[in-house]
């Protein structure tokens, strides 16, 4: 599981990536001092588990869990046990008291573990098969062979993905994060936290807008870099 610690103390920063490096199932990508810096990173990144303090300068912990995605999961790690009933507000896997107990941390994490597959075999349900050139996308109790060629965009609809062809689109039960995941890299994009376009039916596009056909996509500030990296590769 790909995690990330943010708190505005650098010791107990510190002290949880201790704890991190201890279990071999996590893969820790980066520490913050802010939730304002994490959210910046989840835009451009996926995060599967949050270790969050909850009271921060700025943004506080809870208004963090409130506005990251749905499928990100939160273990709050705090010095201030009054905050654990707000805590289920958020559907938090766990509440850790500073000092955190390591046994009480890995199981924690086991249940984070747990609760994440469950969730990756809820989404991968509806896509049958994967192969180099195609699909097989389950939709409406009915099964799709779509053409990865085909494929205009991919747009995120809350716990829906709408897959937009020339003249059809499919709307099928998965995440944005796990369908860009199975869509190969090299002619897909993520340009914001709602689409991937496929780069080959790219016509134009600017600073702000790609444009395919009679669609116009916005460009994620946090995701302009890659964007415009890809676009401009030589050939």
């Amino acid at each position: 599981m790909k995690c990330i610690i943010v708190d505005d103390e650098p010791i107990a920063r510190k002290g949880i990536k201790t704890l991190v490096d201890q279990i071999s199932h996590l893969e820790l990508l980066n520490s913050f001092n802010s939730a304002e810096a994490a959210l910046a990173f989840i835009q451009s990144t996926p995060v599967d588990l949050v270790f969050l303090d909850i009271r921060m300068s700025g943004i506080s912990g809870l208004e963090f869990a409130r506005s990251i995605p749905k499928h990100t999961l939160i273990i709050f790690t705090t010095a201030y046990s009054e905050y654990a009933l707000d805590s289920y507000e958020v559907d938090a896997i766990d509440y850790l008291v500073k000092p955190i107990d390591s046994a009480k941390f890995r199981k924690a994490v086991e249940k984070a573990i747990t609760y994440h597959s469950l969730l990756v075999k809820e989404d991968k349900e509806n896509v049958e098969e994967i192969e180099e050139e195609y699909i097989i996308i389950k939709s409406d109790r009915r099964f799709f062979r779509i053409n990865l060629q085909d494929i205009l965009f991919v747009e995120g609809l809350k716990d829906y993905v709408i897959i937009q062809m020339d003249e059809q689109r499919i709307i099928t039960r998965m995440n944005v994060k796990t369908i860009h995941n199975i869509l190969p890299k090299n002619i897909f994009l993520r340009v914001n936290r709602s689409y991937i376009v496929n780069k080959n039916h790219i016509h134009s596009f600017d600073n702000n807008d790609v444009f395919i056909k009679e669609h116009e996509i916005a460009i994620g500030n946090s995701y302009k870099d890659s964007f415009f990296e890809e676009m401009m590769k030589s050939k």
